[in-house]
């Protein structure tokens, strides 16, 4: 059996106004939220903040915030992780956060989308979104509004 290759990534479901961001991905032709890859040396919860920012152009507070446990730092923790095929033979461990905007202006990136919408509760239901995503952004509207 081959090996199978794993990347460790971060998305941010983000909230404004009842509605959750989700950018049409330039190459999987998928509406998701923005991530990607945890750039090496990056802390987890940094990289969420990141994308969020070079794909729409926002900057953002997540739900959860880090603390101390004495000299030692608690990350922010995701709201869940997810285990996502990508291709055969390879798999995306994804950190899944929650994030309110705290600035700036939607301007989603070219290069990695093709469209960018708000979506309500209600329009999470739209057939072209998979069932993750809409369950996930449910899940930040309720616990960011």
């Amino acid at each position: 059996m081959p090996a199978i290759t794993r990347d460790f990534t971060a998305t941010t479901f983000v909230v404004h106004e009842r509605r959750t961001l989700l950018l049409l991905h330039r190459k999987l032709n998928m509406w998701l939220p923005p991530g990607g890859h945890i750039d090496p040396h990056e802390l987890p919860d940094e990289a969420a903040i990141r994308e969020v920012r070079e794909e729409a152009g926002l900057e953002v507070e997540l739900l959860m915030t880090g603390s101390m446990l004495g000299s030692v730092r608690v990350l922010p923790q995701p709201y869940c992780i997810l285990l996502e095929d990508i291709a055969p033979g390879h798999q995306h461990i994804d950190l899944i956060y929650f994030a309110r905007v705290r600035g700036g202006v939607l301007n989603p990136s070219e290069r990695e989308t093709r469209a960018a919408r708000w979506v309500t509760w209600e329009e999470l239901d739209a057939p072209d979104i998979s069932e993750d995503i809409r369950e996930l952004g449910r899940r930040a509207i309720e616990l960011c509004s």
